[in-house]
């Protein structure tokens, strides 16, 4: 069975010349949650380097908001994520990647008045995920969850730390070949 398995990889990795050197370019629309916070909807953009038709680079920026303990803290997040992608079949694939996520951290405003001021913090995260993807001309649709570790400390106010913050994606995107 083993044999059979690596045959299947090498038989789809010598035939990977189809996408090879291929460049797309495109939207995101997604959703986000937290273990700990409301879901909400997420807006990016991606590109994607095909180096063989079995695997593939991706860059991705997005924008999300998400609220913790009824409003008493929101973050605004700018995820860039770097992501390796390794095609199973010609429409699925697993990626795993790092992120860096810019998060601007905005206390209610009950806790501005006490002295507590706004701030903003920058971390690196790590994900892993499985998606889809089919070719139509010269779009690609995309989907897929990717479930993101990121320690974000949020330690200003008592109990806040206990929030945990790792959290899934879901997305969908068009992406456009150059």
């Amino acid at each position: 069975m083993l044999r059979k398995l690596i045959a299947l990889f090498f038989a789809v990795v010598m035939t990977s010349g189809i996408y090879a050197q291929t460049i797309a370019i495109g939207p995101q629309l997604g959703y986000h949650k937290s273990e700990d916070a409301e879901g909400s909807v997420m807006l990016g953009a991606a590109g994607r380097f095909y180096l063989a038709r079995s695997l593939a680079l991706e860059a991705s920026i997005n924008y999300r908001t998400e609220e913790y303990d009824g409003g008493a803290l929101k973050t605004t997040m700018y995820p860039v994520m770097v992501s390796g992608m390794l095609y199973f079949f010609p429409l699925l694939y697993g990626t795993v990647g790092a992120g860096w996520y810019n998060t601007k951290i905005d206390y209610a405003e009950e806790f501005n008045l006490l002295g507590l001021r706004d701030e903003t913090k920058s971390e690196f995260g790590y994900h892993i995920g499985l998606g889809a993807e089919l070719g139509i001309g010269n779009l690609i649709l995309t989907g897929d969850v990717r479930y993101v570790f990121l320690d974000l400390k949020l330690d200003r106010l008592p109990g806040i730390n206990e929030f945990k913050n790792n959290f899934y994606i879901i997305t969908a995107g068009v992406l456009f070949e150059l």
